[in-house]
């Protein structure tokens, strides 16, 4: 296998054809957000993360206490996708030679704040050098009612958790020379970018009163996350450009937001599906989250994105490729 060649999703049906044996304690192997494995009487949830220097991070731009948040907080996300709660976390951390001990201290300050936060356990690890700094985070986590990517059916509505592009458009601000603390609304896209916050508590919502049929954290693009759980539901989606929600803070600096709403990732927000019969629990929801309806999922396969006008076209599928 040529892995140069491949996209992520590609690489993934190969791991998936070589090892898609189950024993009974495996209730939901690889493909999803997590794994789901059977122990006693509880559903415990894995997921594992790798986040390397100078392709998902830049050390120049992302403060270590942040970049530490951060390196759990994302897990955490795939753990909310699956409706679950976090319990413990194993941290693999290669540090870049020469690494300044302060920021090695800030980095685990982080880490553990968000740990604090969430009632997450780091109960191991391993820590080595290298040339550029990697961190790998494996969770631990517990969901009696997992969410999948693959239970949408055709007719169920789509909702998204929060605004879209905000963490892209924080990218780009930082890569201009932001800084944050200088400006109300540009901090609000950097702290998009730099300390995402996992939807933990709606993902136990949604999963306890069994309203999603499927879920999926966004953490590639709207489009791409959008089109995994599509793939792995068996139905198509339209999505309404009119419904995108957009923040006041991206709009008061992109003036053509809509691509990075569909394609700028690492928006760490749920991206599921109702059954209109559940409609209602979606509406007890928001007065406690932010939930926004953005289209339906559809007979026919395909992704399409209707404009204001009504018209209709494919949905480019594009967005962050981690081995692109």
């Amino acid at each position: 296998m040529n892995l140069r060649s491949l996209r992520e999703r590609e690489i993934i049906r190969a791991v998936r054809r070589e090892f898609s044996g189950e024993t009974g304690d495996i209730v939901l192997g690889i493909g999803d957000d997590a794994a789901v494995i059977q122990s006693a009487s509880r559903r415990l949830l894995l997921t594992t993360d790798l986040l390397i220097e100078d392709v998902h991070f830049v050390s120049s731009l992302h403060p270590p206490y942040l970049l530490g948040r951060k390196a759990l907080n994302v897990n955490l996300s795939d753990i909310a996708a699956m409706g679950g709660r976090p319990k413990f976390a194993l941290l693999g951390l290669a540090l870049r030679r020469g690494m300044a001990k302060d920021d090695v201290t800030k980095f685990f300050l982080g880490f553990g704040a968000a740990a604090r936060e969430h009632r997450t356990e780091l109960i191991g690890g391993d820590i080595s050098t290298s040339a550029k700094m990697s961190i790998s985070v494996t969770v631990v986590g517990e969901g009696k009612n997992p969410v999948r990517r693959s239970g949408a059916r055709p007719g169920d509505y789509i909702f998204v958790s929060g605004t879209l592009g905000d963490a892209a458009a924080g990218l780009e601000l930082l890569k201009k020379g932001y800084k944050l603390g200088r400006n109300r609304r540009a901090d609000v896209l950097l702290r998009a970018f730099l300390d995402p916050v996992p939807e933990l508590s709606l993902g136990l919502a949604l999963s306890a009163r069994r309203a999603a049929t499927a879920m999926i954290d966004i953490s590639d693009g709207l489009s791409v996350d959008l089109f995994h759980l599509s793939e792995e539901s068996r139905v198509g989606a339209e999505v309404y450009l009119a419904r995108l929600p957009l923040s006041p803070d991206l709009l008061s600096f992109v003036k053509k937001p809509e691509g990075l709403a569909l394609h700028g990732g690492e928006d760490y927000k749920l991206l599921f599906t109702v059954n209109p019969e559940n409609l209602g629990i979606i509406e007890r929801l928001q007065k406690k989250h932010k939930v926004y309806w953005i289209g339906e999922t559809k007979r026919k396969s395909g992704i399409f994105l209707t404009d204001e006008k009504g018209k209709k076209r494919p949905l480019e599928i594009r967005g962050f490729e981690h081995s692109a």
